[in-house]
């Protein structure tokens, strides 16, 4: 059966502040948060300095189309109103999502909820309060990895085709292809590892199901140091339940670091006139100069 831990709803933002990390405002509710910045006491990689929210289109563009969706009597987004379909019938996930509270993945699961091997246990431990931050891949400019991409605070751009999903990622510029043609895919000890692993997906009613797995073993789970390994597997599903709104419930299966398999779910949240802007992590890390080194 496995472990489930359904995270809590407590948003993480407060007036001019965002609770559990430290960061700046440019107006009142908005997190800036990205890079690889990291304080010691607090269970957050803060990745650089930067707006929280993707670009609205009508800063880099001119002329832009008004976008087609349902709308309410005053003209703005309807996102209570029905999840679209494409012409042969499927939910169309198409858009560009955000975590619904902005923040880490797992941050508000337990330690006691998830079922560490021993020495992963004995890892988070010594991760979790920062003290090995240096350590975790973001502070080089590597890719978080999933699912923690996922409840990442940056959002990003599902594009779905008949026979794939792209799924672009703002933070660190980063995407995935999600193959739906029928391909399985290969015992682990004949792919090369990757940050991102490989995907193929099915449709089980209305949702999208995608399994992932050839991992590299060196990403973290989420910000606070969870551990994973190359037998890693990750099961994502995708429900779209109306216009706005979009669950993902995620299994974790690392027999190598869990003693079992153990789930969360996330709720997204469409922007519905965003765009994704570039995000160069290179071009002003300063991370490694702050964060405390490993004793």
């Amino acid at each position: 059966m496995g472990t489930r831990i359904i995270r809590g709803g407590a948003g993480s933002v407060t007036g001019h502040r965002c609770v559990g990390t430290l960061m700046i405002v440019r107006n009142p509710g908005d997190c800036m948060l990205r890079g690889a910045l990291r304080v010691h006491a607090l269970p957050f990689v803060i990745l650089a300095i930067l707006p929280l929210t993707a670009a609205p289109a009508e800063a880099q563009w001119r002329k832009v189309p008004i976008p087609t969706m349902p709308r309410t009597a005053d003209g703005q987004p309807d996102l209570s109103a029905p999840a679209p379909r494409l012409p042969n019938g499927r939910p169309d996930l198409s858009g560009i999502w955000r975590a619904d509270n902005a923040s880490d993945l797992t941050v508000d699961i337990k330690p006691a909820g998830v079922p560490f091997q021993p020495w992963a246990k004995e890892l988070y431990d010594q991760r979790k309060d920062g003290a090995r931050a240096r350590e975790d891949p973001p502070t080089s400019c590597l890719p978080p990895g999933i699912p923690r991409v996922i409840g990442a605070p940056l959002p990003w751009k599902i594009i779905q085709l008949t026979d794939s999903v792209v799924i672009l990622y703002e933070a660190f510029n980063f995407w995935r292809q999600i193959f739906l043609d029928g391909r399985e895919l290969a015992p682990l000890d004949e792919v090369n590892p990757t940050w991102v692993g490989y995907s193929v997906g099915r449709w089980d009613g209305e949702t999208l199901v995608v399994e992932t797995k050839g991992f590299n073993g060196k990403a973290w789970l989420d910000q606070v140091g969870k551990p994973t390994t190359e037998a890693l597997r990750v099961v994502e599903r995708y429900r779209r339940t109306d216009f706005g709104t979009m669950e993902i419930d995620i299994t974790v299966d690392d027999p190598k670091a869990y003693t079992e398999p153990w789930s969360i779910s996330e709720r997204m949240r469409l922007l519905p006139s965003t765009e994704l802007m570039e995000f160069v992590c290179n071009e002003n890390n300063r991370a490694l100069e702050i964060l405390p080194r490993t004793q």
